[in-house]
């Protein structure tokens, strides 16, 4: 049996007045992940420990089947491996947004949805008058990119951008927290880090502004905001945790969730043309996850694009993502393996809901399904939010899907 988890990010929503009190799963027309809740079994997933954030990195390590007490350290050193820097020791790594303020308040968490080559461009030139030997600017992917500070302390609170659209920015600065570990190989302090992030900001603004990239720009790329700081992370792979997998391959636009598979294992496939938003190559990431499991045991399949819409609070377009997911992933994947001789056990589920009218993510429950030829069906008609409330699965916790899904054979 392989196995293959098909990941809409931030799909899942609360109910929407101007939908008739439905959701935009329920509302979006969904004919294949409908036809396979039918035919497979459904449940809910709480994917956020205790005393977490509903992040995209701590909701995904968790469906993944890792316990996040023992290997989180943020986003920062998940996009490093991404991107291929490979933190040395003493690295202290952040996630690091190039986002647009305005009049005050944090108008996007995005710059204006930048593309790679222009957020390189923005980058490489932060890093040209900013970067010394204990700071580095490092491209990622679109917006997000990466800032490592050289024996900076991750014991720091950073608001993530994406988390407070409209709020005003300068109360939201980095403030140190404690540190209860033992100061090791020189580290700064925890204020000495706040002080050091806060002035990169303060100096990224004043380039940005001057910068031409900005010359008549209506969003204007006008500040870096850094967060979720961390050493490297220590994560045993996926082939130790789960016998049945003896390779997989992780196929995402978001340099997050490849750096999460390259801690798990995973050789990380890059589809032309994908974006992480709507307007990436559904087609492309489909061909690829089947020619992944082709050749993998297990293949995990993200998609980014309805988690962009839930934060830019845009209705139509998150429904458009599902419908793109249902038509343009679910449907060409499902059509080819269900004639293989050696059967696919497929998983179809978000890491968390995005609601539109919240604008960021929040922690509760999400619906999945699981399907395979000969799977015994329970009741569930339809895939959404309320459905699956009533799948055979009830209510799974963290660590027990994966656990699940594997024994699965």
């Amino acid at each position: 049996m392989k196995h293959i988890i098909i990941l809409g990010d931030g799909m899942a929503d609360h109910p929407v007045g101007r939908l008739g009190g439905k959701t935009p799963l329920e509302y979006a027309d969904t004919p294949y992940m409908d036809m396979l809740a039918r035919k497979g079994r459904c449940g809910r997933l709480c994917t956020i420990p205790q005393g977490f954030a509903p992040g995209s990195e701590v909701a995904n390590t968790a469906i993944l089947g890792y316990d996040l007490n023992e290997v989180y350290e943020g986003r920062g050193p998940l996009e490093a491996a991404s991107i291929g820097y490979e933190m040395q020791p003493g690295d202290m790594a952040m996630r690091c947004n190039i986002v647009t303020l305005d009049n005050g308040v944090i108008k996007n968490h995005h710059g204006g949805h930048l593309t790679t080559e222009e957020g390189a461009r923005l980058i490489k030139f932060l890093d040209e008058r900013l970067g010394n030997e204990r700071v580095r600017f490092i491209p990622g992917i679109q917006y997000r990119h990466l800032l490592v500070i050289k024996d900076g302390n991750k014991h720091i609170a950073c608001a993530p951008p994406h988390d407070h659209p409209n709020e005003p920015w300068r109360g939201l600065l980095v403030q140190p927290e404690e540190d209860n570990d033992p100061k090791q190989g020189g580290r700064m302090t925890p204020g000495e880090t706040a002080d050091l992030v806060n002035r990169l900001i303060a100096e990224s603004q004043r380039l940005l502004a001057a910068h031409p990239f900005n010359a008549g720009r209506g969003e204007k790329a006008n500040s870096i905001w850094p967060w979720s700081p961390g050493y490297r992370p220590s994560m045993r792979p996926l082939r130790e945790m789960f016998p049945a997998i003896k390779s997989g391959a992780v196929i995402s636009a978001v340099d997050l969730i490849r750096g999460i598979g390259h801690y798990a294992g995973l050789r990380n496939i890059v589809v032309p043309g994908a974006t992480g938003l709507a307007d990436t190559n559904y087609e492309g990431k489909a061909e690829a996850a089947i020619e992944a499991l082709k050749a993998d045991d297990f293949v995990f399949l993200h998609l980014e694009a309805s988690d962009e819409a839930g934060h830019d609070g845009d209705l139509a377009l998150k429904i458009k993502t599902i419908e793109h997911l249902d038509r343009r992933i679910v449907e060409p994947i499902y059509n080819e393996v269900k004639a293989w001789d050696e059967p696919v056990c497929m998983a179809i589920m978000p890491d968390h809901p995005t609601p539109v009218e919240v604008r960021t993510h929040v922690d509760e429950p999400v619906p999945f399904i699981i399907y395979h030829k000969g799977i015994e069906p329970d009741d569930v008609c339809a895939y959404d939010e309320k459905s699956c409330v009533g799948g055979s699965y009830g209510l799974l916790r963290l660590e027990e899907f994966m656990d699940e899904f594997m024994e699965i054979e």
